[in-house]
């Protein structure tokens, strides 16, 4: 479990953690997410001890890290994989690390198989590829076998088999009971991995919060279509309700539930050949949530053309019913 309560960390007069209280379970993948710039890697760094806060504390399983005896046995940390001696090679990083901590030799080969680098174990790890770089820097966290992971963007530079494999593996560490911590600027991955968010902008928290719940109090509507879309539409117009029409000739409609849609259609005697729930992907949601806590904005624009708006947030359908 990690524990933060009213945490704090300053660098001159701009607060870059900013009295951040949120608790972290096992059992659960729980993803770290927010804007460039939100204090992320900040407040990873003060729960390892690399930098000292200037308020509020924290505690991975009970005690704050200086106080465990063995550190690399409760909390296994990626915060850069390119930290390593590049002349060495990756069983000789592994063993160098398992040295300090009283690891044994079996321990460094078993994460070396575990990683997948087992064929480049006594490679120079100054010739690998970023994605090998990061295997090697996950296996350096899993070195101690700890109750707690917590790893900063561990899919940089993966490729698509890797991602699948991180993605089994952290689910599997959190399925065995263990605390797993992991922030990633990839949504689509989050939402495939992740059950819990902690969502922070400006060193502030935004949310504590199920990767079910963000989704479904996001943006929702129902796409409907019917052969006689001039009458239905009429017939679904009232107060707090937005009928808007697609180039296809579809409704779509917020403010009225599908059931809503479908008594109204009924009542009415109109044919509906679809009504289709569209909900927010977790990227529109966390789009739509940190919209106020990006310090860096930009726009996109194409030759001759005004910039183009890059935070709204479209729902994509979810299910269908005919």
């Amino acid at each position: 479990m990690i524990e933060l309560h009213g945490l704090t960390k300053r660098y001159g007069e701009k607060t870059v953690v900013d009295d951040l209280t949120f608790t972290i379970q096992p059992g659960v993948v729980t993803g770290f997410l927010g804007p460039n710039g939100a204090g992320k890697s900040t407040t990873m760094r003060m729960l390892v001890g690399l930098e000292e806060p200037d308020g509020g504390s924290s505690a991975v399983n009970g005690r704050t890290y200086g106080e465990h005896a063995a550190p690399a046995h409760e909390i296994g940390v990626l915060l850069d994989a390119g930290a390593r001696h590049p002349g060495r090679s990756a069983r000789d990083h592994l063993l160098a690390l398992a040295a300090t901590h009283r690891i044994s030799a079996k321990r460094v080969d078993e994460v070396i198989e575990l990683v997948g680098l087992a064929e480049v174990a006594r490679s120079r790890s100054g010739g690998f590829s970023l994605g090998m770089g990061q295997r090697l820097g996950i296996a350096s966290a899993l070195l101690g076998d700890p109750e707690t992971v917590m790893l900063d963007e561990p899919v940089n530079g993966l490729d698509p088999e890797g991602i699948r494999w991180i993605r089994e593996l952290l689910r599997g560490l959190a399925a065995e009971g263990r605390t797993v911590f992991v922030s990633s600027h990839l949504m689509s991955e989050m939402a495939l991995t992740a059950e819990h968010l902690i969502v922070v902008g400006r060193g502030r928290l935004i949310a504590d919060i199920s990767v079910a719940d963000l989704v479904a109090q996001s943006i929702t509507s129902v796409r409907v279509r019917s052969p006689r879309t001039a009458e239905l539409r009429a017939v679904l117009a009232g107060d707090d309700v937005t009928v808007t029409t697609g180039t296809d000739g579809a409704l779509d409609v917020t403010g009225l539930s599908l059931e809503q849609i479908g008594d109204r259609a009924a009542a009415a005697a109109l044919t509906v050949h679809e009504l289709t729930l569209q909900r927010a992907s977790l990227e529109e949601a966390y789009m739509e949530l940190t919209a106020h806590a990006v310090e860096y904005h930009g726009t996109l624009t194409t030759a001759g053309s005004s910039p183009i708006p890059t935070t709204s947030a479209t729902p994509t359908p979810e299910r269908t019913a005919a």
